[in-house]
């Protein structure tokens, strides 16, 4: 038959009349084209039902795999500086000890203070007063606080400030106030409040 007759009875063809039950009579281009859409949708079909959901995790798959080499790429470059990491750490471990040492114990602090008041004397400075004031925890410290207050010419407050700095134990300088005492400026009052620590155990520190 040719084609111009099978477009012709597909012309001619009543739709509302078509019965599936009779799709052998039906003209062969339609059979044709019922088979192309039954084959599409049956393909569809499978690909939404056994294919999209493997692309899916075929994509998951990819995500954690760039994931996995990422976090192999930060590994492998740490495994590579290990070594350098391990002499940086050692180096802080000495340098912390030897902070741990330039802390006071509670029991120094006395001696601290007296070692304070000896540096006044020394640079020929009259001492008010150097008083302690309640100790403050911390994390990993224990702050003790101290208010010093003294009274001598500029020069003398300077190497009295230097000397306490550079006492072995270490002593932290803060609020600094300079008041003159006489007519001409020279006597002048130095306030301050000080702070040295103390170290504090991970054991002591934890709540």
């Amino acid at each position: 038959m040719s084609l111009k007759g099978e477009l012709r009875r597909l012309r001619e063809l009543d739709w509302r009349e078509l019965d599936i039950k009779e799709s052998g009579s039906w003209p062969w281009s339609l059979q044709t084209l019922c088979c192309l859409l039954v084959l599409g949708m049956t393909f569809f079909a499978l690909h939404w039902y056994l294919a999209l959901p493997k692309a899916e995790q075929l994509e998951q798959v990819r995500m954690e795999e760039r994931d996995l080499l990422a976090a192999y790429r930060i590994k492998a470059a740490k495994a590579a500086n290990l070594p350098v990491m391990r002499e940086q750490m050692e180096s802080l471990e000495t340098r912390m000890g030897m902070l741990r040492e330039m802390l006071p114990t509670g029991a120094e602090v006395p001696s601290l203070i007296d070692n304070i008041s000896e540096t006044a004397i020394e640079n020929q400075l009259t001492i008010d007063f150097i008083r302690l004031r309640s100790p403050v925890p911390r994390d990993y410290y224990i702050e003790q606080p101290f208010d010093i207050q003294v009274q001598g010419d500029y020069h003398q407050i300077a190497a009295f400030l230097a000397g306490v700095a550079g006492l072995s134990r270490i002593v932290t300088q803060h609020d600094f106030s300079l008041a003159p005492q006489d007519g001409d400026g020279q006597q002048l009052q130095l306030s301050m409040l000080a702070r040295t620590y103390s170290y504090r155990p991970k054991a002591e520190g934890s709540p």
